[in-house]
């Protein structure tokens, strides 16, 4: 298959043996701990504190509440106005922080501090026809709503109709590695270790925050144990640890507990979403019409855009697609892993499988039927689009062929079994970057970026496309990154690292080879570039995205209504692929957090006191090892030389999109049985069998 290489993780002998190091590992000379005070109420102002219990335990250095705390300049994200205000807006919020000189002290003060609240009645609870409905004025993506023709009068008119309302719940990030910072001041510089998607982005906020100059502020990042999402954005544990040490005149280290990261890291939003597909007998759409109701809080707005994914897949000359929002007194939500996408998706595919079975019709035939020429929307060209491609190849492999159509025919045992098929899209995106290209004397190879490796392999994808670049053996490359002091990059995220890296390292490397004369100089040679232009300018005269198709296979237990899933098969058209080995791993994690969005994932919330019961992985289930069985990830050799020097489109999301509606739509073909509520939990599934 088309790759630039197949290697193991340039730092994997690091990690294995313990020395990679991360954020609060670093060590530095006397450090103090932090440990934060939640809220206990959802909604209301503090009264009192009384911090001298606290304050009295040895080795307590402060205790840190509104009416002590630093002021800070204002952000945009009101997460980061960190004990700035008495003011409470969801259970769980930080009311106050203990710093000690161990974590075990810092911890059993956090318990001794007594807040006092007037607590006022609140809302967490979305619904579509809430009275706080609104529609935001703008979307990161687009604008929230797109329309064309006449899609409610087609509907009407459609000889065959669906009209179906799908629910997802709320969703946490769970990354192996919490969210934590080592913060430490020397005067008015102020460095951090911190887990994060991007370090120039900390430097910047952190530097409006405190008000310093950028070039004072480093963020060291060398190794981040996941984020999916989560670590996007700098969240509230970087500036009340930088505020802490400033506090105490010494390092500070904090580190989120799990349990804390479910209300203070983002989540998904629970979506309501209602889908509705016009279609002639043959079964060309004539409509779609795609609706998400989703929920932010008081503190921010953000915005899910689960309908954005439709705006590009299925021809119809009818469609309107929007999102409504609700700001209601819960946590701030943020992204997860493919956000929109992943929950668009798969109501999008369930009602196409919906639609598929009412015609008779294959429901790969159905969307092959309704493949676009361009841009459903604009009719601009596709820079490339290979989904038919990817559905028949998955047919192929996955035996598609041999399935019998009708529903809850097929039982082994006291087991149901059925297959489904679900598409898949994400947009390409790249950002801006900035790198730096050196040729050393002894004929090595240093670059320069200051890029982050979530744990996906972005130091070796690098170090591959650096070497082909210089046409050099990738063990001659060495690349640097995690620190804000090295040439900016953009986040680790939108599936966008490697394709804007990426193309300012080649950019550099391009560089480098233009002032290289077969002689390298005992000092060396270094060329530098910057992509900004290059993106910028890169225009819209295509649509850039990549493609897939999910297949998956599903038992059901008719006297548990558990569901297994012995089979998944994903095939992908995601560009030219940088690292074979690292990508199949990409795509399957995807999968397997697919698989646990359709079975398993759901943060349940307790109306009565405004936050989540299920706050750690005990309760918030997960993929285990023997969920996972037969599990494989496929890519078609697909040139675009539309996107990037590289042709790259991006691994880390497509995977996820549109595999719970593929497993899902297995269950209906299993038991005959339509469910449009995530997750399929036993206690869900076996009332209706």
């Amino acid at each position: 298959m088309n790759a630039i290489g197949s290697l193991n993780r340039v730092e994997g002998r690091e990690k294995v043996t313990g020395e990679a190091r991360y954020a609060v590992e670093h060590p530095v000379p006397d450090a103090a701990y932090a440990w934060v005070v939640q809220s206990t109420v959802a909604k209301g102002e503090i009264t009192a504190f009384d911090t001298s219990d606290a304050e009295a335990l040895p080795g307590v250095l402060t205790v840190l509440t509104p009416d002590n705390a630093p002021e800070l300049a204002p952000v945009s994200d009101g997460e980061l106005a960190v004990l700035q205000s008495r003011k409470v807006a969801y259970r769980g919020q930080i009311v106050a922080a203990v710093v000690a000189e161990t974590l075990e002290t810092a911890r059993e003060a956090a318990r001794l501090v007594r807040v006092t609240y007037a607590a006022r009645p609140h809302d967490v609870r979305l619904t579509p026809d809430h009275p706080g409905r609104y529609t935001p004025d703008e979307a990161e993506d687009g604008p929230w709503q797109a329309r064309q023709g006449d899609p409610e009068d087609a509907f009407r008119a459609a000889p065959v109709r669906i009209d179906c309302t799908f629910t997802t719940p709320a969703e946490h990030n769970n990354p192996m590695e919490p969210h934590a910072t080592l913060a430490a001041w020397d005067g008015d510089a102020l460095t951090v270790h911190d887990s994060n998607q991007g370090p120039a982005t900390v430097r910047s906020t952190l530097a409006k925050i405190f008000e310093l100059d950028p070039a004072r502020v480093r963020v060291i990042s060398p190794h981040v144990g996941g984020g999916f999402g989560s670590k996007g954005t700098p969240r509230p544990n970087v500036v009340l640890a930088a505020m802490a040490a400033r506090a105490v005149g010494r390092p500070v280290k904090l580190a989120f507990t799990r349990r804390q990261m479910y209300a203070l890291t983002g989540y998904r939003s629970p979506t309501v979403q209602r889908v509705r597909l016009g279609a002639r007998e043959d079964g060309r759409l004539t409509t779609i019409i795609h609706e998400s109701f989703e929920q932010s809080s008081t503190v921010r707005e953000f915005a899910e855009e689960s309908t954005t994914p439709t705006r590009v897949m299925y021809r119809a000359p009818n469609r309107r697609t929007a999102y409504h929002l609700t700001r209601l007194d819960v946590p701030s939500t943020s992204w997860m892993r493919a956000p929109g996408d992943a929950p668009g998706m798969f109501a999008l595919e369930s009602a196409m499988d919906e639609l598929a079975v009412v015609l008779g019709l294959d429901p790969i035939e159905l969307r092959v039927r309704n493949e676009p020429d361009g841009h459903p929307e604009d009719g601009r060209p596709f820079s490339s689009r290979n989904l038919v491609a990817c559905l028949r190849e998955g047919a192929a492999r996955f035996g598609w062929s041999d399935r019998d159509p009708a529903p809850g025919v097929r039982r082994v045992g006291r087991r149901l079994v059925g297959t489904g098929v679900a598409a898949a899209t994400y947009p390409v995106l790249r950002s801006p970057a900035q790198a730096t290209a050196r040729a050393n004397a002894d004929g090595s190879y240093t670059v320069r970026i200051a890029a982050v490796d979530l744990g996906t392999g972005a130091r070796t994808a690098l170090a591959l496309i650096a070497a082909e670049t210089l046409k050099a053996d990738p063990a001659q490359v060495t690349v640097e990154i995690g620190d804000s002091d090295l040439p900016r990059a953009g986040l680790a995220g939108g599936s966008a690292g490697t394709a804007g890296w990426g193309t300012a390292v080649v950019r550099a490397c391009e560089a480098l080879l233009s002032k290289l004369n077969g002689h390298v100089p005992p000092e060396g040679v270094e060329a530098a570039a910057d992509t900004t232009d290059e993106v910028r300018g890169q225009g819209d005269d295509y649509a850039r995205h990549s493609f897939g198709a999910h297949f998956a296979e599903v038992e059901v237990d008719v006297d548990t209504g558990e569901i297994r899933v012995p089979r998944m098969l994903g095939v992908f058209a995601t560009g030219r692929i940088v690292n074979a080995k690292a990508a199949r791993s990409q795509f399957l994690g995807g999968m397997i957090m697919g698989l646990g969005m359709a079975l398993m994932e759901e943060s349940v919330l307790d109306e009565a006191f405004g936050d989540h019961l299920t706050a750690d992985l005990a309760q918030y289930h997960i993929p285990a090892s023997a969920d996972v069985r037969d599990l494989d990830a496929v890519w078609l050799d697909e040139h675009d030389p539309h996107v990037n020097p590289m042709g790259t489109k991006g691994i880390g999301e497509i995977g996820i999109v549109g595999a719970a509606a593929a497993i899902t739509n297995a269950v209906h073909h299993a038991t005959g049985v339509r469910f449009r509520a995530l997750p399929l939990t036993p206690p869900r599934v076996l009332p209706e069998l």
